[in-house]
């Protein structure tokens, strides 16, 4: 049987990361977009009201009886959905795990989980010359007798300069490609790492953004991702760039619900303002008898759905531990255009209001454009869908 609603114990999620959005998060969104850079403070009270941790998906073991579970990814999802209807900019300032979090939970070994499972990791992956390419890294991790020595410059690492640990990709061998790429765990304050610049952005403006130097970067031989055998030969290396990879199929459908969350906000908002000029959402009116704003209404609720339940899908996935690559890279593509498409339309429906800052529909706007962008941009998403359709590789399809 097909289950379109989320159950009882997720609708509670819901409700109540959207009553902390609303009293919590929404009355200081304005301050933190002005103030960029300003650490919000209160956001610690939403750390400690969430727990610990604020959901690094991790996945849930599938039971013995092979019954359906909703765990961890579900849970994560509908929680960012609610959290993000407040501020999205907020949401990545809470202090807590990072997106580096996820790549320590899938692939780290027990002794690693262990020791940096509840810091909080920031994910070092874009270069100034590497973008949407991951397999194109230039920082260098050389073996040296019980160390690694890092080299290089990360751009756009998200809580870079507020984290406590980085998860930073870097080659073995830049002449063997993505064979030869890694991820490490740096602890912030190593001799050699530094913050050297945070950037001023369009939107997310309460999220810290740095770009992160490796100098002649020493850490322990065992600070690799995983465990030193992976780097041991050619084809240990091979595999492990696919789990570094995989990753991401964990991280998007988070990313793709932050999108779910913002668009949200934005047509709660917007049908809020029509409705006091008598603009309704009527779902018995025949589509021939629409106004052209509720035309569009209803074609904003409707794509809003579908890329909703294409977040679920992929966490249902992923809970599951089944192979969600490509509803992943679907899930995030379709609610990132659908993030930017909707917000912006809101703006335009709601005219001068929707363009001042008397209301919050013009941030909801700039803080969507990353979501369509970071975790993989909507052509490199498109690509991976298109290659795991046609059942091509990355060499055979570029």
């Amino acid at each position: 049987m097909i289950n379109l609603e989320i159950s009882a114990a997720h609708e509670e999620v819901l409700k109540n990361t959207r009553l902390l959005a609303e009293h919590m998060m929404r009355p200081y969104s304005r301050k933190y977009d002005r103030e960029e850079h300003t650490y919000p403070k209160e956001m610690e009270e939403v750390a400690k009201l969430l727990g610990s941790r604020r959901g690094a998906p991790q996945g849930s073991a599938k039971p013995a009886d092979g019954k359906v579970v909703n765990g961890a990814n579900m849970g994560a999802v509908i929680g960012l959905e609610g959290l993000c209807w407040g501020d999205v900019g907020l949401f990545l300032a809470i202090p807590g795990s990072g997106l580096g979090n996820a790549a320590i939970n899938a692939v780290g070994t027990p002794e690693q989980r262990d020791k940096y499972g509840n810091s909080y990791a920031a994910m070092c992956i874009t270069e100034p010359g590497t973008g949407s390419d991951s397999a194109n890294i230039s920082t260098t991790a050389v073996a040296d007798g019980d160390e690694w020595v890092l080299n290089g410059e990360k751009i756009y690492v998200t809580d870079g300069e507020r984290c406590d640990t980085l998860v930073v990709w870097a080659t073995l061998d830049k002449s063997l490609g993505k064979a030869a790429i890694k991820s490490f765990i740096v602890e912030k304050g190593t001799p050699g790492c530094e913050v050297v610049r945070l950037e001023h952005k369009m939107g997310i403006r309460a999220s810290d953004t740095a770009a992160i130097t490796f100098t002649d970067c020493r850490i322990p031989r065992e600070n690799i991702l995983g465990s030193a055998e992976v780097a041991a030969t050619a084809e240990a290396r091979k595999k492990a760039f696919g789990g570094v990879m995989q990753t991401f199929d964990n991280t998007r459908p988070p990313v793709a619900s932050m999108a779910i969350g913002t668009a949200r906000a934005a047509l709660d908002l917007t049908q809020e303002i029509l409705a006091k000029e008598g603009v309704e959402l009527k779902f018995e009116k025949s589509p021939a008898n629409l106004s052209a704003l509720e035309a569009d209404l209803y074609r904003m609720e409707a794509e809003w759905n579908a890329a909703r339940l294409l977040v679920h899908k992929a966490a249902w996935m992923a809970d599951n531990r089944m192979p969600n690559s490509k509803e992943a890279s679907m899930c995030k593509a379709k609610a990132g255009r659908m993030g930017n498409q909707v917000t912006l339309r809101c703006v335009e429906m709601c005219q001068s209001l929707g363009y001042s800052e008397n209301a919050l529909l013009e941030k909801f706007a700039r803080d969507s454009k990353i979501l369509d962008i970071f975790e993989g941009t909507q052509q490199i998403q498109q690509l991976i869908v298109a290659r795991q359709v046609l059942g091509k590789s990355s060499s055979e399809l570029k």
